[in-house]
């Protein structure tokens, strides 16, 4: 049993990594590696770069506080402290296992703050719905604008799982199957209700649901308007200020910042360490595809993405180790004052 933990762990961890280890390898393979660290050495302002990094720690500052709201919809006023060193911390621990972070985020604001898991899994739904909304409509008012470079884009560098998705949608057997699940479903809940276990997997549905719901019973929405704004401006600045560390891309101006943000931000999505790899693909072609050589475009893709990716590991590790500390010193607190 322990070595089958040990194994799904491993898994977890070791195939992602490969898969973008992979196709860092097939992004660099036929790339002259000597002149790029020579534009490492030479043509970087790595202070540009340093200073660029305060408006990722914002935005995902801001987040912690987003997420506080929706959390207080749910009745209880949770720590803005613990809802931020949470936030930081999901990121560092994605680093190793993607997609694990936001499960760790909802186990230890649970721990600490004394909340439903099942809720606070159904406010991380909110979150994460109010990211793809915020990439959707940027990519969307992207594309109206610069429809040329999509289609081309996506035309000579067409997504596997764009592919897979076509492919299921067009079959009959998808919609079988759909059909079946949701009749299926239907029964288990319907007629077997009286079991127990399906009382639990009903209960936990609904504590999700109430999570959902959290973005309705938020008080101040405009705030929270304000606040989504505020996180993906400072993700934009975040990646767009590393545009002036590099004298081939200082000239290209907010319009095709904003386009290879906007693909960078789609690589981040796929469930690989940091977009390790996805991220460096959509960074390089959409570069390339405005006149900037690979040998440069490569060179800008590996320096950012390895800075930004050790200063999320130091503020999530920071994030990690003060969450302990504050709750430890809280908790020691209110020993004292009942004995």
């Amino acid at each position: 049993m322990d070595f089958k933990k040990i194994l799904r762990k491993i898994t977890r961890i070791f195939i992602p990594l490969a898969l973008g280890i992979v196709l860092l390898w097939y992004l660099y393979r036929n790339q002259d590696i000597g002149e790029m660290i020579l534009v490492m050495r030479q043509n970087v302002n790595y202070n540009i770069i340093f200073f660029s990094l305060i408006f990722g720690l914002a935005a995902n500052v801001v987040r912690g506080l987003r997420w506080s709201m929706l959390i207080d919809s749910l009745g209880k006023r949770v720590s803005r402290h613990n809802a931020i060193y949470a936030v930081l911390g999901n990121y560092a621990i994605n680093m190793a296992l993607p997609r694990v972070g936001e499960i760790w985020r909802c186990g230890a604001v649970a721990k600490y703050e004394k909340i439903t898991f099942t809720k606070l899994l159904g406010t991380l739904f909110v979150d994460r719905i109010m990211d793809t909304l915020m990439v959707g409509l940027l990519t969307l008012c992207l594309c109206i604008f610069n429809i040329h470079f999509f289609k081309t884009f996506f035309s000579e560098n067409p997504p596997l799982f764009i592919k897979a998705v076509w492919i299921t949608a067009t079959s009959w057997w998808t919609y079988i199957v759909l059909v079946l699940i949701v009749a299926a479903v239907w029964y288990v809940f319907a007629k077997l209700k009286y079991l127990s276990v399906v009382q639990r997997v009903a209960e936990i549905f609904r504590n999700i649901w109430d999570g959902i719901k959290s973005l309705w019973k938020i008080e101040h929405k405009m705030r929270f308007g304000i606040q989504t704004l505020m996180i993906w401006g400072g993700y934009f600045l975040y990646f767009y200020i590393t545009f002036f560390a590099f004298d081939f891309t200082r000239d290209l101006g907010v319009r095709i910042a904003l386009i290879a943000f906007a693909m960078s931000s789609i690589g981040v999505a796929v469930p690989v360490q940091g977009g390790i790899g996805v991220w460096h693909f959509m960074v390089i072609s959409t570069l390339v595809a405005f006149g900037v050589n690979k040998t440069d475009a490569g060179a800008f893709a590996l320096v950012v993405f390895t800075i930004q990716s050790v200063w999320v590991v130091l503020v999530g590790f920071f994030g990690i180790v003060a969450l302990a500390i504050r709750n430890k010193d809280e908790n020691e607190i209110k020993k004292s004052s009942n004995d």
